[in-house]
């Protein structure tokens, strides 16, 4: 090879120490920016000139022509991104869990100052009271007034977790939206990517970093699969359904109309919904059947991978509806497909149950007391209801049980928080239910039989639940439920935050810029450069001795 060639030997060693030292002050100057990957230049060697082709030789004789800038590549690990994001899903999943159940503990133990544990116990005190002295106006007022407490306590912590079931109802809107403008971000730098990467250039690694960093926020969402063609598109399932294609983005759509009697969100994906068109060219959703984001209905498994994505647990804490004692019933597999894994449904129905089986057996008692007024107001012809509780208005009415320990064809309103309030007539006159008998005696049997319905160990939380409780101790049961559950979802918390840490430092080992290491780079890229430059420098000499010593 001549020296002149020479020269492109240096020249390329020049360009090619350039350019890694451009790449080494670029990742220098994105050390803090979030998303950012740690980019390599790959050196490689030109085309070798072949002098002499001998095959008794060890090797052929060749020399050198320089080195070659293949590209620059990021350095990543794809096992570690996948676990990463399947980790940080699942460790967001546990997050709302937890800090729905510890919302849920705070609106059980305080309420506006008062603990709902005082009403229910006062209310035990006055029946108490009311036992040795039935008679005395001043415990049978005590006894409708702390009845009113009571139940105005027992609607305000109901209507506190319906407030908190609300206020996750508006948060995933914002959800929804977050995930649709991330999927149209990804589908645009898709082509931003193929735009660059066509020539086959130049690596457009910048690009590919910000629909990381987005992969990375997505799966914060849901459960994402990706994968990326020989072009560079990226292509993303949601949840199993295909949501960023190489030319379009299935939109996510948000009904509050079409399933939900009480206006909660559902997701739904908008390409596979009933739509009908209008004159105007828009269409209108009719039903979204097949549609579903999520089925609900599934165990909350690690193994299935359904513990993953915000959006799952926001919508599983919060429920469908505001539950009640109607709920919970005797079909267990009812009740674990559609209630218990909703934390707040779950707490609502068991907590009306109890005020539920409270206002009844109350009634029922004083329904049949000899010493009910409604007795003799019927012989006389105008007889009133007076039982403790009644219902707020005619049309809650409608809703009623038929106790099969009762007579034939009676018929009970199905009290619940929202549908019930204190006998007015009863609150006018507090001691209207003299509890007197006919003959004016005290009627011991009833206060008794009030008594023992709160001692009475018959009531269980769920159908899960073997244990019974009397009135007194289901409360304590319920919230020490809650608190129980709360320290698990907390360990579980805090061993997938450990897991995340745990996955994202061994990602940043990889994807991470040190300075430090940056450094020795710099300083050995530009004694390259340096070596390079003295290469030319003797071959310029060179060629200057020969030419001189020639032309002498």
């Amino acid at each position: 090879m001549s020296l002149m060639a020479n020269l492109y030997v240096g020249t390329s060693g020049l360009q090619t120490s350039q350019n890694a030292l451009n790449t080494t002050a670029h990742n220098m100057a994105n050390l803090d920016t979030e998303g950012y990957t740690r980019q390599q230049v790959s050196q490689g060697t030109r085309a070798y000139q072949t002098i002499e082709k001998r095959n008794e030789a060890v090797a052929w004789k060749q020399i050198g022509t320089g080195v070659n800038y293949n590209n620059c590549k990021q350095v990543r690990s794809d096992f570690l991104d996948i676990s990463y994001r399947r980790e940080t899903g699942r460790s967001s999943f546990y997050d709302v869990s937890l800090k729905a159940l510890e919302e849920i503990e705070d609106q059980l133990q305080e309420m506006n100052g008062s603990e709902f544990a005082d009403s229910l116990n006062n209310l035990w005190v006055s029946v108490q009271e009311l036992g040795k002295d039935p008679c005395s106006a001043v415990t049978q007022s005590s006894f409708i007034t702390r009845a009113n407490e009571f139940l105005t306590r027992a609607k305000s912590v109901y209507d506190g977790l319906v407030n908190y079931q609300e206020n996750m109802d508006s948060t995933i809107k914002g959800i929804v939206d977050n995930i649709n403008d991330y999927g149209d971000r990804i589908r645009r730098l898709n082509e931003d990517i193929v735009s660059i990467e066509s020539g086959r250039q130049e690596k457009a690694n910048d690009l590919r970093d910000e629909r990381n960093l987005l992969l990375d926020k997505l799966a914060e969402y849901g459960q994402i699969e990706y994968q990326e063609d020989i072009f560079g598109n990226v292509t993303v399932l949601f949840e199993g359904s295909s949501f960023v294609t190489t030319d379009h983005v299935n939109h996510i759509g948000i009904d509050t109309t079409l399933e939900s009697s009480v206006g909660y969100a559902t997701p739904y994906w908008e390409y596979a919904a009933k739509t009908v068109d209008n004159k105007d060219g828009t269409k209108t959703v009719v039903s979204i059947e097949g549609a579903h984001l999520f089925d609900l209905s599934q165990t909350i498994s690690t193994t299935t991978n359904t513990d993953i994505g915000k959006l799952r647990s926001v919508l599983l804490a919060r429920g469908d509806h505001n539950a009640t004692y109607h709920d919970i019933t005797e079909d267990t597999e009812f009740y674990n497909k559609n209630i218990s894994q909703s934390v707040i449904m779950n707490v609502e129905a068991e907590f009306d149950q109890m005020i539920h089986n409270i206002m009844t057996t109350i009634n029922d008692i004083m329904e049949q007391a000899e010493s009910n007024p409604a007795f003799l107001d019927d012989e006389a012809g105008d007889a009133k209801d007076f039982t403790l509780f009644v219902c707020a208005n005619d049309t809650d009415k409608l809703t009623y049980d038929i106790s099969a320990d009762k007579p034939a064809g009676t018929i009970y309103t199905g009290f619940t928080i929202k549908n019930t309030q204190v006998n007015p007539l009863l609150i006018q006159e507090p001691t209207a239910f003299t509890f007197r008998t006919a003959d004016g005696s005290e009627d011991n049997v009833t206060t008794t039989r009030l008594k023992d319905a709160f001692t009475k160990e018959q009531y269980t939380l769920n159908p899960n639940v073997t244990t019974r409780n009397s009135f007194v101790t289901y409360y304590n049961s319920l919230v020490s439920q809650v608190a129980n559950s709360g320290d698990v979802y907390n360990s579980i918390k805090e061993a997938q935050d450990q897991t995340v840490s745990s996955v994202n430092a061994a990602r940043e080992q990889i994807v991470g810029v040190s300075s430090d290491e940056e450094l020795e780079f710099m300083i050995m890229l530009q004694n390259a450069y340096n070596a390079s430059s003295r290469y030319i420098n003797v071959v310029s000499e060179m060629l200057e001795h020969l030419v001189s010593t020639l032309g002498s």
